[in-house]
């Protein structure tokens, strides 16, 4: 299972922007400054946050021993505030998993982590948050799905479908139908609800930004941060749900 969370941990953060296709960005962006042209702005965005992730997390671990890892730093260090985020990811994926999460705990704070620092991204001048755009969040939805299913096959076998069927076989020609166009439609509720919030979100920011350049965006700006947040928290708490239903269907039958 370590190595099944390593892949879907490196999945999240290289096929999200992959799976994003060529558009034109509009407006002023540092990505400018690079002549790149190959690429649109949000994919160059959602790539250098995936590098950043890896260097941080290099950065974080180092040459440091297993022993040397559980001493915490004495000061405020980036070691130390990642291992915050991780715990309180952490937190979550037990509450509704159990010991369990530990298993897909690379998953689940690669997705907060990535979510979170893309939506973070829009708020600095010059840059927009990837996020905004459909084809990310779409990318990033279709990874949690096909995880999902990924672990739960891992977990049961091909007998992790017969909770398609629903409780009893008379129901299957009724429950089959359902099953599938409910979980058909988690990638696109995932997707459409990041999109919509992080881009309304960025919108007033910089309707207010270009009305009054001073004080009152900053009020906007602390909203920016609260809604980034909730909406990386929002996926990977859908996220965990989505998996812990998956590993533990067959217990509930």
């Amino acid at each position: 299972m370590r190595r099944a969370s390593f892949w879907a941990t490196l999945i999240t953060t290289l096929l999200a922007p992959g799976l994003a296709l060529a558009a034109e960005e509009h407006g002023f962006s540092w990505f400018q400054l690079l002549g790149v042209k190959a690429l649109p702005h949000y994919m160059l965005a959602a790539i250098v946050v995936a590098v950043l992730i890896v260097i941080m997390s290099i950065l974080t671990v180092g040459r440091k021993s297993p022993e040397e890892l559980l001493i915490p730093d004495e000061k405020l260090t980036l070691r130390n505030v990642l291992e915050i985020i991780v715990a309180f990811v952490l937190s979550l994926a037990e509450g509704m998993m159990g010991e369990q999460a530990k298993k897909y705990m690379s998953l689940f704070a690669t997705i907060f982590i990535y979510i979170l620092f893309m939506n973070l991204l829009g708020l600095i001048p010059g840059f927009l948050p990837p996020t905004d755009k459909m084809n990310i969040t779409v990318g990033c939805a279709l990874v949690v799905f096909f995880a999902t299913h990924y672990y739960g096959v891992a977990e049961h076998g091909l007998s992790y479908f017969k909770h398609f069927m629903g409780p009893v076989w008379w129901m299957a020609p009724l429950m089959v139908p359902i099953e599938i166009i409910s979980h058909l439609a988690r990638p696109m509720s995932l997707s459409l609800r990041l999109f919509g919030n992080i881009t309304g979100d960025h919108l007033v920011v910089g309707i207010f930004l270009g009305l009054v350049p001073f004080v009152v965006p900053s009020i906007f700006y602390g909203l920016g941060v609260f809604v980034s947040f909730m909406q990386a928290f929002i996926f990977a708490v859908l996220s965990i749900i989505y998996i812990a239903g998956a590993v533990e269907h067959e217990e509930e039958h």
